[in-house]
């Protein structure tokens, strides 16, 4: 009896084991899914459809894209909802327009590519935004999962491209999963420390009923038992990808989660501040980031009356004209400091990895993400409080902590008239001749003079930007984009493109430089298409000068750095836009040229001046490693 008992209970074993052996691979296959819920092969709908509909519900009002087979579903569905699809010339450029439009509008940007080449792309511009903490939904074309290492045309391992580089990295396998899965990508981009999130959708989840069976459905009839399994198995694999594919679901956006500084948090900032003889603020880009308004936090930086430095996108948070803002001398300034507030500021090579600070100096810093919340501390420099929060609405609280707090007037007339000497130093450099061409600061000053309210910068180069960044005042916030961290060359097409339609009020400006410019100069048409009328002003060197200049002094050679005085005008004319070149001859009108510029941009034309510019040591012993 007892053998007969054992011989059961290892049958009974192998029966359940068998059985949910059965269950998971039918499961797998998506029989059971299918007992409750059926494929309709009539239906004329598609999956590029209910992309359309969730980027819809989530306030999407243009989607970037460089056309592919891979994902023609996304874009014809887009337009049809009302959706503005704008096509580039370069798949990072759609990354850059999107990256820009997340920035300026709170809402999530939008990229779609094709697979493979059209995926790998998009990477420098993805790395860009996750290092810039922006959040943007990268949609990318695929292989039909079915064929997926079979060989099919441009497949390769996307996921694995983007899984150091973004928050999320999805794959979708049916139909009836587009929806929930964007839903939480987006919601994945923007929560927490925001950035970018990848989706891949194989062509089979893209197109109608028809179009896919017709593809990967197998034939029609088959011989023998092998070819029946293989056509069973198709058929299976077609209905499973759309079985519930048009059953009604939640398009609405999933709550986004912000981090928030506590009340103790925010009360022992207070304290410090009360107790500080020379405070000081460093305001980052990430305290640009949503929910908190810029205006209400401007607000409160003017209600604490303490001088502030601002950078990156923080740039003309406070108007050129306030009290306190200051762009010079910050070395010197926080070496002086006694208490330093870093709202959304990072100690990283911008801030020389946290050895600016004073030995007794006091250090807040507020950040959403603890690894850059904390980078370099302990080694550099040490936060007496360090929150993980949004930087934005801990100022604000703050602000409201200390009404009636009032900065000490010594501490910031001091800086006062230390920026004021270095402006007027600056000034007599501008009005020094170079010896050959323009010289940069005065063509700069003289743009910052012609500048609207309306207007807004985009930062693309190295040694003319990093000049631009003290003397062009943006007029107001959210008014400055510039690559963030990573400081990539090429993102000034996309950014303008982006920039222009999210605000066609305003007055967009690109400052290339002119070895920057050869990544999107292209994208003049894309402006001329798209009826995007921007300005291009190309401080044009003939060099990379930003390299040059340490490259010969340490190593005695300007090898690679040297480029031409090229006729970029002449490219902008060719394709569509308005060109116009000054050098040290039309010096006199370059006031003129200016506003030429300005009136034909007024009248819907994309243009570029192409600003013959000399050399200066404005910037000797910039970074540029």
């Amino acid at each position: 009896m007892g053998l007969l008992t054992l011989i059961g209970c290892i049958c009974a074993g192998l029966l359940a084991a068998t059985a949910v052996a059965l269950l998971v691979v039918a499961y797998r296959l998506g029989l059971l899914y299918r007992l409750l819920h059926k494929a309709d092969p009539r239906s004329p709908r598609y999956g590029g459809e209910l992309v359309a509909e969730v980027l819809k519900a989530h306030g999407v009002r243009f989607v970037f894209a460089l056309a592919g087979g891979h994902i023609s579903p996304i874009l014809v569905a887009s337009e049809k909802l009302g959706i503005r699809v704008v096509d580039t010339r370069h798949e990072a450029t759609a990354v850059f327009a999107a990256d820009a439009v997340s920035r300026l509008s709170g809402r999530i940007g939008v990229a779609a590519v094709t697979a493979g080449p059209g995926v790998t792309n998009a990477v420098t511009a993805i790395k860009n935004a996750q290092m810039a903490e922006s959040p943007l939904l990268l949609i990318g074309g695929a292989a039909a999962s079915l064929q997926k290492g079979r060989g099919a045309l441009q497949d390769i391992d996307q996921l694995s491209l983007f899984k150091t580089l973004c928050k999320a990295c999805i794959s979708v396998r049916t139909v009836r999963d587009i929806v929930p899965a964007l839903r939480k990508a987006i919601s994945t981009a923007q929560s927490g420390t925001p950035g970018p999130v990848f989706v891949e959708l194989p062509i089979d989840v893209l197109y109608p009923f028809h179009v896919v069976e017709k593809e990967v459905g197998g034939a029609k009839s088959a011989r023998g038992i092998r070819g029946k399994l293989v056509q069973w198995y198709l058929q299976n694999y077609v209905h499973n990808l759309f079985a519930g594919a048009w059953v009604p679901r939640d398009v609405t956006p999933l709550p986004v989660k912000v981090p928030l500084a506590t009340e103790d948090e925010v009360q022992r900032c207070a304290e410090l501040v009360s107790r500080a003889t020379k405070p000081l603020v460093l305001v980052g880009s990430q305290a640009l980031l949503p929910p908190t308004p810029a205006e209400e936090l401007r607000e409160a930086l003017e209600a604490l009356g303490i001088p502030c430095y601002l950078g990156g996108a923080a740039r003309g948070l406070l108007p050129p004209e306030s009290p306190l803002l200051l762009r010079q001398n910050r070395r010197d300034a926080l070496r002086e400091a006694d208490l330093v507030l870093l709202a959304g500021a990072v100690c990283d090579f911008r801030l020389s990895y946290g050895r600016l600070f004073g030995r007794q100096t006091v250090v807040v810093a507020v950040n959403r993400d603890r690894a850059q919340l904390l980078r370099n501390a302990d080694v550099f420099w040490r936060p007496r409080l360090a929150v993980q929060g949004d930087a934005a609405s801990f100022v604000v609280g703050l602000a409201r902590r200390l009404r009636g707090y009032s900065c000490p007037a010594d501490w910031l007339g001091g800086l006062r008239e230390a920026e004021q000497r270095k402006e007027k130093a600056n000034r007599e450099k501008a009005a020094t001749p170079t010896p050959q061409h323009l010289n940069p600061l005065d063509l700069l000053y003289r743009l910052d003079a012609l500048l609207p309210p309306e207007s807004l910068l985009v930062a693309d180069g190295g040694d003319f930007v990093g000049t631009a960044a003290y003397i062009v005042r943006p007029r107001r916030p959210l008014s400055w984009l510039d690559p963030g961290a990573f400081g990539t060359l090429g993102v000034g097409g996309g950014f303008a493109l982006g920039a222009k339609l999210c605000r066609p009020e305003a007055e967009v400006w690109v400052l290339y430089g002119d070895g920057s410019l050869g990544y999107s100069l292209i994208e003049f048409d894309t402006f001329v298409r798209h009826k995007t009328p921007i300005i291009a002003l190309v401080g044009n060197d003939a060099c990379w000068s930003q390299i040059s200049r340490e490259q010969v002094a340490m190593l005695g050679s300007n090898v690679a750095c040297g480029l031409e005085y090229l006729d970029y005008h002449a490219v902008a004319e060719a394709l569509g836009g308005k060109g116009f070149v000054v050098g040290r001859p039309e010096s006199e009108r370059l006031d003129a040229v200016l506003r030429a510029a300005q009136d034909a941009c007024r009248q819907g034309h994309p243009v570029l001046v192409n600003a013959l510019i000399g050399k200066t040591d404005f910037r000797e012993g910039s970074i540029s490693v």
